[in-house]
């Protein structure tokens, strides 16, 4: 079981700017500087050791920086994080992340494996040919839902904190498709910076338990339906974290972070599937991964590739496949929990209609809680995206109706085991006839691809 943590943040070098809105000072704090990656196969053979001042490599596709008091003390209540990425030679769409690592005070070194870790940004590069302009693509969070927590003062005397680039990519095809690439080892160029408001005090009684955190291809197996470990079923997508929250807190959130991968014929990065979470046995979230379009990110991916093709694709043809866009953030999700006691939890995820075919394919999760032992979470911080108007699920004698002005593309009827009973691809009622009385959910899918989730009683 993961021992819990009181938190805070820092970062490295501090330029103090103006902000474009408004009057207040900005810091912009630059952690890494145009730090290379190399072949990720290369686990032992790093190919020079010149990196620069307090940079960690752990391996060709993860280093580390340790944070400074300087940058702790200068996170203030409002927090982004800006990641740019810029092309080498890999020339595919590659998956980056961003972790905090919880390292014991004074330490030189640690080894990930061993070391409380949480992740707070991913990221897909775009196909990049590093000759074609834009050679850089930029990915934004904004992340002041973690500043509370970062700017504890027992995670200050207790850890150093230090900030995870992890980045891996391949040189293989850019060798001989790339002018310029041959017989080169280098992927990507990362740069990594923080943009704060002026420093706020620290702060105290933050709860933090990190639960899993997403594991690189070359190790082991994230969530899918075939491996004794990454599931609790074989040939059902379906895994349970357990985890321990050591006191009573006020409010409390969990963040989770998924992408579907798997880029074989038929494979899950293909096809959108409705993903279930649970709480204790209580479903708290439904989503659906996938933008409604790819096409503000066409301009990044300046090599060809079968993902963009070769001219502009409408909303209706991107959301029939895409999971998720080479160029793009994968979703942080919050969900709320409120006043929670603590002792042992479940967390469960279901992705019941996934396939993985040929064996092929799986999904990284990573995922944390979050306590405040006083006071309560900023309101407007939400794991559903936002709707033109209301959706209710109303049951009118033996008929179900979804009531809403918006333009419904399906509904689905789930049991509590997530379990599909009943679709349909109309706004048409639900006869109620066949049900057992009992707890369902109603899925609606709306035509801008955003789906609301109804818990209903029959």
């Amino acid at each position: 079981m993961k021992k819990f943590l009181l938190l805070a943040l820092a970062s490295l070098s501090i330029l103090p700017v103006w902000a474009q809105t408004g009057k207040e000072e900005s810091n912009v704090i630059k952690v890494y500087d145009s730090v290379v990656f190399y072949d990720g196969y290369r686990l032992a053979d790093n190919p020079d050791s010149l990196l620069q001042d307090g940079v960690k490599r752990h391996s060709c596709s993860l280093y580390s920086r340790k944070l400074t008091d300087e940058q702790l003390d200068a996170i203030g209540e409002n927090l982004n994080l800006n990641v740019y990425v810029e092309a080498l030679c890999d020339n595919y769409d590659r998956i980056g992340n961003i972790n905090i690592a919880f390292v014991e005070k004074g330490s030189e070194s640690y080894v990930p494996g061993e070391t409380d870790r949480i992740e707070i940004g991913r990221f897909i590069t775009p196909f990049m040919n590093k000759n074609k302009d834009p050679k850089v693509v930029p990915y934004s969070y904004e992340v002041s839902y973690l500043s509370n927590l970062l700017r504890d003062e027992d995670l200050r005397e207790k850890y150093d904190l230090w900030l995870e680039f992890e980045l891996f990519g391949v040189p293989y095809a850019a060798n001989q498709q790339i002018r310029g690439c041959a017989d080169r080892s280098d992927v990507f160029a990362g740069t990594l910076e923080f943009v704060t408001g002026s420093p706020a005090p620290a702060s105290k009684g933050n709860v933090l338990v990190p639960i899993v955190i997403k594991k690189p291809e070359y190790i082991g197996a994230n969530l899918n339906n075939y491996k004794r470990e990454a599931t609790d079923t074989i040939t059902k997508t379906v895994k349970t974290y357990t985890y321990t929250v050591p006191e009573n807190v006020a409010d409390a959130q969990l963040v989770l972070i998924t992408s579907n991968h798997g880029a074989n014929d038929g494979g899950e990065e293909y096809n959108r599937r409705k993903h279930f979470v649970y709480v204790d046995g209580d479903l708290v979230l439904t989503y659906i991964p996938g933008r409604d379009s790819c096409e503000p990110f066409r301009k990044y991916n300046t090599q060809p590739n079968g993902i963009y093709g070769f001219s502009p694709m409408s909303d209706e043809e991107w959301q029939s496949f895409s999971n998720w866009c080479p160029g793009d953030v994968i979703d942080n999700r919050i969900i709320s929990l409120g006043a929670y006691k603590a002792g042992e939890h479940k967390v469960m995820i279901r992705v019941p209609d996934a396939k993985f075919r040929g064996k092929q394919g799986d999904i990284p999760v990573s995922l944390y809680f979050h306590g405040l032992k006083e006071g309560s979470f900023e309101a407007g911080v939400s794991e559903v995206a936002p709707t033109k108007g209301s959706v209710e699920v109303v049951k009118r004698g033996n008929l179900l109706y979804v009531d809403t002005e918006m333009d419904v593309r399906s509904v689905e009827v789930y049991s509590q085991a997530a379990e599909l009973l009943h679709r349909q691809w109309n706004n048409n009622p639900i006869s109620l006839e066949s049900y057992v009385p009992g707890v369902y959910v109603v899925c609606v899918e709306l035509t801008d691809g955003i789906m609301i989730a109804k818990k209903v009683i029959f």
